[in-house]
């Protein structure tokens, strides 16, 4: 289903809230918003298959643009406005956008944008202007309000986070269908059957529209005639008093979010009416067990899990029933088949981690303008066996337990050790706020363990404080896993996805431990601290 629809059954219900000012649309403004900018769109030449880039803060009217370019059969490139411009810009470049929206906040990316993506011509900024772009809003106001003879549905071109390299376009073919088609085994289709979401459904997005889950799931709300609530930036207590004050129903969140929730005060926590939740889902990252179990106490067996990525190589689901039963699993497949397989491609037994695969029917993707990276995602002899790089294990009944990263992988003395799992355990010290963990070069060991942990709010780090974190550890994890070193920050660069730039961290403290290899293996027991 699409606006277009709910516009003539209840044009009247919010389709859109904003959490922090309260401004809203409705679905016949989102159904006329979208036909007009689609019109424009159309008017100036674009056809199916074409692309179009949005950058924009969470705002009321990201949606119309979403739902324009869906539409009308064309991709739409959601662009990260945390990028540099000159990044923003390579990104856009390389979607091959023709036209571009922005917003006055962003007008310097926008600005570089449009210097460097020339094929990007067309050229419309919210809320003011700046050379070289036209007013949206008046150009929509010029524009009809008459829906295309034709409205084929578009898809996403969006990109990878970045958190392993550069962001790699990711593009899915067009299926053909038009809009007002329900998507065949689309977002909308999980959200009914699994979670239970329909016209009545009040949904909290907490993160950034630009990131592919945030997209996908507020497309799915509007294909369910429901309503969307969009914080302008997450909050642990704004999101709190969200939910009690627009009585939400459905949440998704990341992993860091619910550790956010759970160490705020418990009179904060537990005062706050959170009755009207029906499903919590989370995804994007493997939840610490201890966590989830902190969260099922708190709002009850609501709490489910899914697991796939941007690619969308496969998909697999977990309800809290059967998270209880396999604590730790992010469930069983619902898309593609999950092979787990060694270094050279060789399928292995259960309980063995490997790199995860998803055998489809055909290979759901392809990286944009990238053959090599889409070669290395495909099995070496299976090419409908794809990858985005995550590893795990299939238990014997077929439930899949991730590890972390290919990337991420600390090989120390040959063994291999799981940052994820570390993670997992220091953040549930109650001075810990957040925690990365990584390797860095050893002589002897190849790489040893290195945490970076950002204090709750007053605690400051010290060495004492790096003992204490590393005897908690002993207590759940073998001596070889816990951290050699571990250093202070007053915060850790997560993105506002929750994703951890763990690429980026790494580097900084990589060229000092490369040229202190000798030094640091020879002083292993030595705990520093930064205040950083």
């Amino acid at each position: 289903m699409y606006p277009g629809l709910h516009a003539t059954t209840h044009p009247d219900r919010p389709a859109v809230i904003m959490s922090g000012s309260g401004a809203r649309i409705t679905y016949r403004e989102l159904d006329e918003r979208s036909t007009r900018l689609a019109r424009l769109w159309h008017r100036h030449g674009l056809r199916p298959g074409d692309t179009v880039a949005l950058v924009a803060e969470n705002q009321v009217r990201y949606p119309e643009v979403v739902w324009a370019a869906l539409r009308s059969g064309l991709y739409l490139t959601a662009v990260n406005w945390h990028l540099a411009p000159a990044e923003a810009a390579w990104l856009v470049q390389d979607s091959g956008a023709r036209a571009l929206v922005a917003t006055k906040r962003f007008g310097a990316t926008a600005v570089e944008i449009a210097r460097r993506a020339p094929a990007c011509g067309l050229r419309l900024m919210m809320d003011g202007t700046e050379d070289g772009f036209d007013s949206y809003e008046e150009a929509l106001a010029a524009s009809s309000a008459e829906p295309l003879a034709e409205q084929p549905r578009g898809e996403f071109m969006l990109y990878s986070s970045g958190t392993t390299g550069r962001p790699k376009g990711i593009r899915r073919p067009l299926s053909g269908d038009p809009v007002d088609r329900p998507a065949r085994g689309g977002i909308a289709a999980m959200g009914t059957f699994l979670f239970g979401m329909d016209e009545s459904s009040v949904y909290l997005c907490p993160a950034p529209l630009y990131h592919a889950a945030s997209l996908q799931w507020a497309v799915c709300v509007h294909e369910l005639g429901g309503t969307l609530v969009v914080m302008e930036k997450f909050d642990e207590r704004a999101a709190l008093a969200a939910i009690e004050r627009e009585r939400i129903t459905h949440v998704q969140v990341v992993p860091t979010m619910l550790v956010r929730l759970l160490k705020l005060p418990a009179e904060t926590r537990l005062g706050a009416d959170v009755s009207s939740l029906r499903r919590v889902m989370h995804a994007a990252a493997p939840c610490p067990v201890e966590v989830k179990r902190a969260v099922i106490d708190w709002v009850g067996p609501i709490v489910d899990e899914y697991y796939s990525g941007t690619e969308g190589c496969g998909v697999t689901y977990i309800s809290c029933a059967d998270w209880l039963a396999h604590p730790g699993s992010v469930g069983r497949a619902l898309v593609g088949v999950p092979r787990i397989c060694d270094d050279e491609g060789r399928e292995v037994p259960a309980g063995t981690p490997g790199l995860l695969y998803f055998e489809r029917d055909e290979a759901p993707f392809e990286y944009h303008g990238d053959p090599e990276k889409t070669r290395a995602s495909r099995h070496p002899d299976h090419p409908n066996w794809t990858t985005c790089g995550d590893l795990g294990y299939l238990d014997p009944d077929g439930y899949l337990y991730l590890t972390d990263r290919k990337n991420f992988t600390i090989i120390s003395g040959g063994v291999n050790i799981y940052p994820a799992e570390v993670e997992a355990a220091l953040v549930m010290h109650p001075q810990v706020a957040d925690v990365a963990v990584f390797g860095l070069p050893d002589q002897e060991m190849g790489e040893y363990v290195h945490a970076v942990v950002q204090p709750v709010d007053g605690v400051e780090g010290t060495p004492e404080l790096a003992e204490r974190l590393r005897a908690f550890a002993r207590g759940s994890l073998a001596g070889f896993k816990v951290p050699r070193v571990v250093v202070f920050r007053s915060e850790l660069p997560r993105m506002p996805t929750g994703k951890l730039a763990k690429g980026q961290l790494r580097a900084e403290y990589l060229p000092a431990t490369t040229a202190a290899t000798a030094t640091a293996t020879a002083t292993a027991s030595t705990i520093a601290t930064s205040t950083s």
